[in-house]
């Protein structure tokens, strides 16, 4: 291999972007499916993991490669929301609730207010890599996202093909997601692929947006409203205006 293809190989794994996801939801709601699903396209609807997992994968969003370390949460009951460990490493949430559960949905709502409390509140020991589909040792904290600016977040409905045993409608669904300014979505991981995929894609738009908006703000904040002094081509000095 050449060295021009080493650079060319190198000057792509440094620009991959990267983005870590906590997927949250009350028990029994589907969370490690609708992981599973995204990651590999399969469906397995039976779960009994005791504790939280990571995963890492490259996955095309729009074309272009993107580095997914999603966190699937595992609480005990609808009493637990995730601690400020997990709220400080996730660069963004994608919230899941059950059409089919209406304490699922509640929980939801609850988790969000609890979300926006505690990431201003500091930086902490963060969560962990791994590698595909393996839990694996913690890793330091993450996220370039400014709790300022509030957390990206979108809301899945999940078992959207369960409509006999309804409830939650989707008007519901979709005030709560005007409450968030989020992206929402019905869904079920048994039968839609592409649009669980796309779930998790905008969590990584809506992250990759606050990023662009970090950085605009920061220029502002180095530059302030400091005076600049233009300097035409073909005038000396001299020939400019005098402060």
């Amino acid at each position: 291999m050449t060295s021009n293809a080493i650079r060319g190989i190198r000057r792509k794994k440094s620009s991959l972007s990267e983005v870590k996801i906590a997927v949250l939801g009350a028990p029994g709601v589907g969370k490690s499916a609708l992981i599973v699903r995204f990651l590999t396209k399969r469906y397995i609807g039976e779960y009994d993991h005791q504790a939280e997992q990571r995963y890492r994968n490259e996955i095309l969003v729009d074309g272009e490669p993107v580095l997914f370390e999603i966190l699937d949460t595992c609480n005990k009951n609808t009493e637990a929301f995730p601690t400020q460990e997990t709220i400080n490493w996730a660069d963004g949430f994608l919230l899941v609730y059950s059409i089919t559960d209406r304490q699922s949905f509640n929980w939801v709502k609850r988790v969000r207010l609890h979300i926006c409390e505690r990431k201003a509140s500091g930086r902490g020991v963060g969560l962990g890599s791994a590698t595909t589909l393996t839990p694996t040792p913690p890793m330091p904290v993450g996220g370039d996202v400014s709790p300022t600016l509030g957390p990206p977040m979108v809301l899945l409905a999940n078992k959207a093909d369960m409509v006999h045993l309804r409830q939650v409608s989707t008007e519901e669904g979709e005030i709560l997601a005007k409450d968030l300014e989020c992206y929402f979505c019905e869904v079920a991981a048994s039968e839609h692929v592409l649009q669980v995929a796309n779930a998790f894609h905008e969590v990584f738009k809506e992250v990759q947006n606050v990023r662009k908006r970090n950085k605009t703000s920061l220029l502002d904040r180095v530059l302030g409203n400091k005076a600049t002094r233009i300097y035409v081509r073909g005038k000396s000095d001299s020939a400019l205006p005098k402060d």
